[in-house]
């Protein structure tokens, strides 16, 4: 075959995929990370719960507002102590290929990220739900987890103690339902396409590792007729600047993320197609407290007090971000003001000096340097960022060397118990409460705690909390717990998120919201 011919073939099916060679309505979508896996029980990135939540629902799921709302489960009834919930599931609702979607689906679904055997990094999320910690951790039954199918409709879900976040808590990716009979016929690779099945919006028809991942129509849904997108091709691109460019030809509908540096520009360019706005979440670095030197609270207090986290925010960020002073950013549901770090309103100078002073104190000086290796997932802001973080330690008498890699390389390092000194991390609110902040700390959370941090009083704290009813004495407890987060700073959180994007004036539909979810079956597209 000549080079014109394979040159002009390429060229048709590069228009078919972006959706110029036919009437179907294609939405072009950058997503920031590849997903490691499309398992809704081992998924764990904001990457992967974009393209799940586009593929399946669960029983409560996210508006384009960001708000929780009926799902699968069309109403539900709460017992009087909190303790019991009984979801109805809608009338005829179906797989993608046919099958009824049943009160049972859930169950196996629940059963397995609960099962030790499936190894869910994220299980701990529904520890709530009764049985279940004691199932994961191999200290009990899988079977006896409190969640029961009472007829093909009706769910029965069973608490260990009432939890105020609990509706929300199911929006979360790990809440999302398993085909039973995929999983058990294809193992692992249920989730490929032509063997993953789906009940939400779309289905899977192509994944293309470093390419595109493509979903189509599922008509078997029960809101198909609303749903106004034919096609959603999701583009993974950690290199925001080539995103911008890609989104400037036309090749892109949206992205999801901006290069920070190019922020002033970007507006000059797009104007209002830049879309700004907060996130709850934090962007921290998370230090392995677990060996020295770092296992010194004198040098991780160092390390946070050390850094002008204003200039990261603004000069590094273009104000896209805020600078972080506390583990949770303001805002989170059920509780007060944040627990601010020590030293927050001080001077940079006088920060600089108390860092110094406490690097002293822990051996470290002109003669002896601490060495510092940081751990990040490449993209051009975090690139950036960690640069300026090691310039700021240098004026300390801190050597830092680096280690990127992708996103998905990074974030199962992290997950697997790899080695490392300092890791670039970022956290967005599954649910707006303190406990799902404070939990990626606590001791036994083998999925997230990736510092090993081990605090006897605080973990003390938490479990306090998760029977406390009154939520004014719980979030004193939560906040409590907080402040010894922010003296032993095992975490060192830098910013508060914002999201910036690129919305093209030929979406329709798009809702700035602060859990950042966008759902594609809420959004339309003019030609």
């Amino acid at each position: 075959m000549s080079w014109f011919k394979r040159m002009a073939l390429a060229t048709v099916a590069t228009a078919a995929l972006m959706g110029t060679a036919s009437a179907e309505v294609v939405y072009n979508r950058a997503n920031s990370g590849e997903p490691e896996t499309l398992d809704t029980h081992k998924t764990s990135t904001v990457q992967e719960a974009h393209i799940l939540r586009d593929m399946l629902e669960g029983l409560v799921t996210y508006n384009a507002k960001g708000e929780a709302v009926p799902g699968q489960a069309e109403k539900w009834e709460i017992s009087d102590d909190g303790k019991t919930y009984r979801f109805t599931l809608r009338d005829g609702i179906k797989w993608s290929n046919g099958d009824p979607v049943k009160a049972s689906d859930f169950v196996y679904s629940y059963r397995r990220i609960m099962d030790p055997a499936t190894g869910a990094k994220y299980a701990n999320i529904l520890y709530p739900i009764a049985g279940s910690e004691k199932a994961n951790k191999g200290q009990g039954k899988i079977e006896d987890i409190g969640v029961k199918a009472v007829d093909d409709k009706t769910l029965e879900i069973r608490l260990e103690q009432a939890t105020p976040y609990f509706l929300e808590l199911l929006t979360h990716q790990t809440s999302l339902p398993v085909h039973q009979a995929s999983v058990e016929k294809f193992g692992k690779d249920f989730v490929k396409p032509g063997n993953m099945v789906s009940n939400g919006a779309y289905k899977l028809a192509e994944f293309v590792p470093n390419s595109h991942i493509k979903l189509v129509k599922n008509e078997n849904y029960y809101g198909a007729k609303d749903v106004k997108i034919d096609t959603v091709n999701y583009f993974p691109n950690s290199d925001f600047s080539a995103m911008v460019r890609r989104y400037e030809a036309g090749e892109l509908d949206t992205t999801d993320d901006l290069p920070a540096d190019q922020m002033k520009s970007l507006k000059e360019r797009f104007k209002d197609q830049v879309k700004l706005g907060p996130w709850l979440g934090t962007w921290f670095l998370v230090v392995n407290s677990s060996k020295p030197p770092f296992n010194d609270v004198r040098v991780r207090q160092a390390l946070s007090t050390g850094l002008d986290r204003e200039f990261i925010a603004e000069q590094i960020w273009g104000q896209t971000m805020q600078p972080g002073y506390s583990f949770m950013p303001p805002g989170v549901g059920n509780a007060g003001a944040p627990a601010y770090m020590a030293n927050k309103d001080a001077s940079p100078i006088e920060r600089e000096d108390k860092a110094k002073a406490l690097l002293k104190e822990a051996g470290f000086g002109p003669g002896k340097p601490l060495k510092v290796e940081i751990r990040y997932n490449t993209t051009d802001n975090n690139r950036n960022t960690v640069i300026a973080v090691a310039e700021q330690w240098k004026q300390l008498g801190v050597d830092t060397t680096f280690v990127n890699t992708d996103g998905k390389t990074h974030f199962a390092h992290l997950r697997d118990g790899g080695d490392f000194d300092i890791a670039r991390y970022g956290w967005i609110a599954d649910y707006s409460d303190p406990s799902n902040f404070l939990f990626l700390v606590k001791s036994d959370n083998k999925g997230f705690n990736y510092g090993k941090y081990n605090n006897p009083e605080f973990d003390g704290l938490l479990n306090q909390a998760a029977t406390e009813l009154d939520l004014k004495k719980r979030a004193e407890m939560l906040h409590k717990a907080e402040a010894i987060l922010m003296k032993d700073m095992p975490w060192i959180p830098v910013m508060y998120y914002g999201k910036s994007q690129l919305i093209s004036p030929k979406i329709k539909g798009f809702v700035q919201n602060t859990r950042g979810v966008y759902p594609s079956r809420f959004l339309s597209k003019t030609q």
